[in-house]
């Protein structure tokens, strides 16, 4: 088994079904974005874990597929589960290349949407104050946030730590939860200001879980 991938499958509880498939999903690492679906078999579940690449069975070619062999899109396994009826696999995969759809999307979901979102909360709202970043407006609060540059953020970034502490003090679980959500908000508006990617955090908080 590849060092790589964690996983404690006990493959024996693995249900196939009639043709000796399950469906497997790929979800990225890091924010939780839904990529693809694909089909293995225990041929290919077992490549999968020997070599820590995705590999999938083609209904359609009606043989082995590794991901990305082709387009060099390979998908890294970081983890590998299956859901409580054990008829449902789950690959936590670092997608190479940021795209995993064969249209050129990042997610085969993306097909109606104009604009490729994450999963999770942080990075949308990472994705819209870059997106204030790059294009300004005159209106928006993070460009004004963003133009008054280190002094005007870092002293905002200040100041609702002070307030996370004092919501803290007081016991206040609304208040907390407000208070941090705008100290996250703020964050975030450094981390574009300096050009530092949130998956860059989320990585190094992955690396130091071990």
């Amino acid at each position: 088994m590849s060092n790589f991938l964690k996983t404690n499958l006990d493959l024996s509880k693995i249900h196939y079904d009639e043709r000796g498939l399950i469906p497997a999903i790929a979800q990225d690492y890091l924010d939780g974005t839904v990529l693809m679906m694909a089909w293995m078999n225990a041929e290919s579940l077992q490549k999968t874990l020997e070599t820590g690449q995705a590999w999938y069975w083609s209904r359609s070619r009606q043989q082995l597929w590794h991901k990305g062999a082709t387009s060099g899109h390979f998908q890294q396994v970081h983890q590998l589960r299956y859901d409580c009826d054990s008829d449902t696999l789950l690959l936590k995969i670092e997608q190479i290349g940021n795209i995993s759809c064969h249209t050129g999307s990042r997610s085969c979901f993306d097909v109606n949407d104009q604009q490729q979102e994450a999963a999770d909360a942080l990075s949308q709202l990472f994705g819209v104050i870059c997106a204030r970043r790059d294009n300004p407006s005159a209106q928006s609060y993070t460009c004004k946030l963003l133009n008054g540059g280190d002094n005007k953020i870092l002293k905002k970034i200040g100041e609702e730590s002070a307030e996370v502490v004092m919501a803290c003090k007081d016991d206040n679980p609304q208040a907390i939860a407000s208070e941090v959500a705008d100290l996250f908000y703020h964050t975030l508006v450094a981390l574009a200001h300096h050009n530092v990617d949130l998956r860059d955090v989320y990585a190094e908080l992955y690396r130091r879980r071990g």
